[in-house]
């Protein structure tokens, strides 16, 4: 595993830099932890390759990555051209308001492929995670315009985009008996409980795994769920289940399967190697197909390691937001649903989980990235953006649903808040625990003596080294540990203070001293 940093700096060429060596290699050592309020140019292209506007290095068929603005403008203006001459002027102000409305999203996400950031991501190709940005900021522009707006105005424009909501009625969301004989309990029972919708939580949890890559805070976010459920059950009805549906099926089954699978997944991409060949290289048709099915797929894929035995502060309580804003998006979708009455079925709805399955894939890479690497200085344009649809959601929530509300029990949520706050923690502190016994096994450190050795010999010797370090490269790959994260450079030399030294040969000794003093060679 290549770290972010060090990728950056090879890659642009900053690397004879004193200082830009020296922080970028180091970024996390207790010496250069704190975080600063203002950005250096360097900083700041960092963040933009890194975090806001990922580039492709590796473009193979230039045709699908050129600019085509102008001829987007002249589609766009053709389009328009054409609807505007071709419609019967008789149709009612409804009907063009629709097709209007309609109009004015598909130009506004053709806009926001030419404009937007694309993020971290950039496969299969940038323009879909422009697309989803876009996407991402018309919801939360139109949740915007719903904070201004009463209950029945809302629900109004509901159902004059999709008509068929008039009609619906709460018993309409609730498609099947939740909590009824629930002392009977038999296999038959149980299976016919195993619908459409446990196939979908486990799909459903597997991504999350996926997404979030941490055993621990997967399994928080699912028993905390549960607990969600009863505590807000005698609002929302459809949270009303069974002991054993909560506990068997849930838990244990659905979403347990679904987590291991994610985990099992992301050690799978772990271990592959990621060798791309231009498409015009491969020689057979079958060869052609399978890389363009695997354009699909990750670039390349990195350990996550959100959590460090010598983890701040702050880093621990950044990732117990995490899972307490995880638990807020999950709750809003119900409650959206229950206040403005669209069924889980709906496309309303389908579209809403997966713009939030989409945007929150790029907004925790962000995070993470945020949350390690005291170099990014600032949230990303993905993680702004979720952050502040979840909070608009939450808006909407408490303002149009303020007669389900009246109905809460104070205690229920005073309970359930202060679960949650003291099992985030509680998460975070079991995480750390369990990584001080894995790291310990795995990065055993030197000793004292060694390490004394290692530090005076590099200082000794930085400037002869720095001459000749091209020259005699192992080509082995060392791990380094900087306080909190592991980092693997491919072709250090035999000292990882030597390698600093050779990035710039002007490094002094007494920072080379200073730097070998936070540095572990496994």
């Amino acid at each position: 595993m290549i770290t972010n940093t060090y990728e950056w700096i090879t890659r642009h060429g900053q690397a004879n830099n004193v200082m830009v060596a020296v922080s970028s290699l180091c970024p996390l050592s207790p010496i250069m932890r704190r975080r600063l309020l203002s950005e250096s140019q360097v900083d700041k292209e960092y963040f933009n390759s890194l975090i806001e506007q990922q580039k492709v290095d590796d473009i193979t068929i230039g045709v699908f990555y050129r600019s085509r603005t102008l001829t987007v403008l002249v589609v766009i203006w053709l389009c328009l051209a054409y609807f505007a001459f071709s419609r019967s002027p008789t149709q009612p102000l409804q009907y063009n308001l629709y097709h209007a409305f309609m109009a004015v999203c598909v130009i506004f996400l053709l806009i926001s492929v030419m404009i937007m950031p694309n993020g971290p991501f950039i496969r299969p190709h940038p323009a879909l995670w422009r697309m989803v940005f876009g996407a991402s900021l018309l919801y939360f522009l139109c949740l915007v315009a719903v904070v201004f707006l009463r209950l029945d105005e809302a629900r109004a424009i509901l159902i004059w985009v999709y008509p068929e909501l008039k009609h619906m009625r709460h018993s309409d969301i609730l498609d099947k008996e939740y909590a009824v004989n629930c002392s009977q309990i038999s296999f038959a029972r149980v299976y016919s409980h195993m619908d459409i919708f446990a196939l979908a939580h486990f799909l459903g949890w597997l991504i999350k795994a996926t997404l979030l890559r941490h055993h621990i805070i997967a399994w928080t976010l699912s028993i905390n769920w549960e607990i969600t459920e009863v505590a807000f059950s005698h609002i929302l009805p459809n949270f009303n289940e069974c002991w054993w549906d909560s506990l068997i099926l849930d838990i244990l089954v659905c979403n347990g399967l679904g987590i291991q699978c994610g985990m099992w997944l992301c050690r799978w991409l772990e271990m592959r190697d990621y060798q791309w060949d231009s498409i015009r290289n491969i020689p057979s048709a079958r060869g052609k197909l399978k890389r363009a099915f695997l354009q699909f797929t990750p670039r390349s894929w990195t350990h996550t390691r959100w959590l460090h035995p010598d983890s701040s502060i702050l880093r621990s309580f950044l990732l117990s937001q995490l899972i307490l804003v995880w638990q807020l998006a999950e709750l809003n979708s119900f409650f959206l649903k229950h206040i403005f009455i669209v069924k889980p079925s709906h496309i309303l709805t389908q579209l809403r989980l997966l713009l939030i399955t989409c945007i929150s894939a790029p907004a925790i890479r962000q995070y993470y990235l945020y949350v390690i690497d005291p170099h990014i200085k600032r949230v990303g344009s993905q993680l702004w953006l979720f952050i502040a649809i979840i909070l608009t959601e939450l808006l909407v929530c408490l303002k149009l649903g303020s007669e389900i509300f009246e109905n809460t029990v104070f205690w229920n949520l005073i309970y359930w808040g202060i679960w949650m706050v003291f099992s985030s923690f509680l998460t975070v502190w079991i995480g750390r625990y369990l990584a001080n016994g894995h790291s310990s096994k795995r990065l055993p450190s030197l000793s004292p003596d060694n390490q004394e050795n290692i530090n005076q010999s590099s200082c000794m010797n930085s400037k002869k080294n720095s001459k000749n370090n091209n020259n005699n490269l192992d080509n082995k790959s060392r791990q380094v540990t900087i306080s909190d994260d592991v980092i693997t450079f491919d072709r250090l030399s035999q000292t990882s203070t030597t390698h600093l030294s050779s990035f710039s040969p002007s490094i002094s000794s007494s920072s080379m001293t200073n730097i070998s003093n936070h540095v572990k060679i496994e």
